[in-house]
């Protein structure tokens, strides 16, 4: 039977349960089909997808706000806001018409003039994602149901750019507001935020769909074996599992595991303004030196597939490089030596504290760079601090992590131009340079594949990263929960969940 929300009253005393799964466990939903309590590991850092990059935010945000173009589990681009869209011959211009009759959560209409203002917030000073949008130079509104958005130059996938939870239209005069009042159109609203804590969504009646559940409360729990016991009580309904945890929950009665790969990828990223790391060799080094296939299997327990340069498998321009480091500690000693760092050196290792596996990564890979003489001083770190100095400052040697769902190859890639504000590397490739700004305007779809394709061999040549795996997404959920779907960006749409 569903339990009332007292988790944290009751969270000291499941601790000290055994965590085994019986028979007995109850299914959470046997009789409340109207709320899903959805355990989540980390909070998310404001509710304003204009200025997050975080994409355990853009989870909770993408139900909150809509976008003018939504995408299928297919990958396919559907109406959202817009009813429709027409591009022009030159493909410099693209039309959208409105939905009308649509209002934001706090009773302001939406219209073409909403959509300008937000546009223009995503544009403009603190959004980290302007850059991605700078190519928009001009923005018309036609009417209240038109407007059009014109590019400086050519972009073939100016479409997708609609598509991503950032590009969410928000009620923009909320202003900064938004990161603790967030206003959207989306299918849920905020109605109580408690940070660390839980976040109440409810069923927006009036918004693009109608949702089958109408309450949806999000629950922060941290510690994996927390989160396990709460599944096992009945207090939570549908959760992310680990592979480590599948024994634990495969055979709880009343629930199901719903697994699917990624459109993901995790890494060890190097920061190349270390003077030893922009050393191409000792790159090499460190991926020949790291196990890949034990470190899959001891981190995530076999589940993802192994990779060796910035790209998917489940995307068609994937070109597989995993075996060009193939695991061989003399090569890697050999190259250490043949560059002039035998004896080794030191660096810092920033490692999120909120995603144990990155940590347990981390701590492995350390391990494993001692054969080469690299000394990693690891240091745990909290998930603000991690995106603020290691991800947007830079201030790192070293750090696993991990990147999300993007749409078309340009969008997975352009991290890598020298002068991308998400070029945590500090990278630099001319010829890299060259294709980013080359590709985007290539209408010959063979011409783009093969440019985006020869990228991938470069990073997997010059290797600013170690890559190691495209993982598998698991969910546990109430077996009567139906409509989860895995999407091609890290979005959950919790107006298809229908219990059954």
């Amino acid at each position: 039977m569903k339990k009332s929300l007292l988790l944290l009253a009751s969270l000291a005393l499941m601790l000290t349960a055994s965590i085994v799964p019986t028979a007995t466990t109850i299914s959470a939903q046997e009789e409340n089909t109207d709320e899903l309590n959805f355990a989540i590991s980390v909070d998310p850092d404001g509710l304003d997808p204009q200025r997050t990059t975080a994409a355990s935010t853009f989870q909770v945000t993408n139900n909150i706000y809509d976008t003018l173009v939504k995408v299928t589990p297919e990958g396919e681009y559907i109406p959202g806001l817009a009813e429709s869209w027409e591009v022009s011959e030159d493909g410099l211009t693209v039309t959208f018409q409105l939905v009308s009759d649509i209002a934001f959560h706090n009773g302001t209409p939406f219209n073409a003039d909403a959509v300008l203002a937000s546009f223009e917030r995503l544009q403009g000073e603190g959004s980290p994602r302007a850059n991605d949008y700078a190519n928009i130079t001009n923005i018309e509104v036609v009417s209240d149901t038109e407007i059009t958005f014109t590019t400086e130059t050519l972009d073939v996938e100016l479409i997708s750019k609609f598509a991503y939870p950032w590009a969410a239209i928000v009620e923009a005069s909320v202003g900064d507001d938004l990161s603790s009042n967030p206003v959207g159109t989306g299918s849920y609203k905020m109605v109580n935020w408690v940070p660390q804590e839980i976040l109440v969504l409810e069923a927006n009646e009036d918004g693009l769909k109608d949702p089958a559940i109408t309450t949806i409360n999000l629950q922060t729990i941290p510690d994996a074996q927390a989160r396990i016991l709460a599944l096992q009580s009945g207090e939570v309904d549908i959760m992310s599992i680990s592979g480590d945890q599948v024994p634990l929950v495969e055979s709880l009665e009343g629930y199901k595991i719903n697994e699917n790969p990624m459109n993901s990828l995790q890494l060890l990223a190097m920061n190349l303004q270390n003077e030893n790391l922009a050393v191409p060799e000792v790159r090499q080094a460190i991926n020949l030196v790291v196990d890949k296939d034990g470190l899959i299997n001891n981190v995530w327990y076999g589940y993802g597939t192994k990779i060796g340069s910035h790209y998917p498998p489940v995307l068609k321009e994937f070109v597989d490089h995993s075996d060009q480091y193939a695991y061989n500690v003399e090569e890697a000693q050999a190259l250490m030596e043949e560059a002039g760092y035998a004896d080794g050196f030191t660096l810092d290792m920033y490692l999120p504290s909120d995603y144990q596996a990155y940590v347990d990564a981390g701590q492995i890979i350390a391990q494993e760079l001692q054969q080469i003489n690299i000394t990693a001083n690891i240091e745990i770190v909290e998930w603000a601090f991690w995106l603020e100095s290691v991800y947007t400052g830079r201030n790192y040697d070293m750090t696993v992590m991990g990147h999300t769902g993007r749409l078309d190859a340009y969008q997975w890639l352009a991290r890598y131009h020298t002068d991308s504000p998400e070029n945590y590397f500090n990278y630099s490739n001319a010829r890299v340079d060259e294709i980013l700004e080359t590709a985007p305007q290539t209408q010959d779809e063979a011409e783009r594949t093969a440019m985006y394709q020869e990228l991938q061999a470069i990073l997997a040549e010059e290797v600013p990263a170690l890559y190691i795996q495209s993982p598998t997404a698991m969910m546990i959920m109430d077996e009567s929960l139906q409509g989860f779907t895995q999407y091609p960006i890290d979005i959950y749409e919790y107006a298809d969940l229908v219990y059954e």
